[in-house]
């Protein structure tokens, strides 16, 4: 994917534990998942409205 192996997310994982603590990671995993869903709905509606102009245009 990015050359991001085991150890690279447990090192992650870790540094979320010590940063966010374990009550409020999860919920911070939760945020991050809604963010990263809404950009590739919105990465692919504009995709699809790219589509659509260059239909209108010929």
């Amino acid at each position: 994917m990015f050359g991001i192996g085991i150890p690279e997310l447990v090192l992650i994982l870790i540094i979320g534990l010590v940063v966010f603590g374990p009550g409020k990671l999860p919920g911070v995993g939760k945020a991050l998942g809604q963010s990263i869903k809404e950009f590739k709905q919105a990465n692919s509606d504009d995709k699809t409205s790219d589509t659509e102009n260059k239909v209108d245009k010929k």
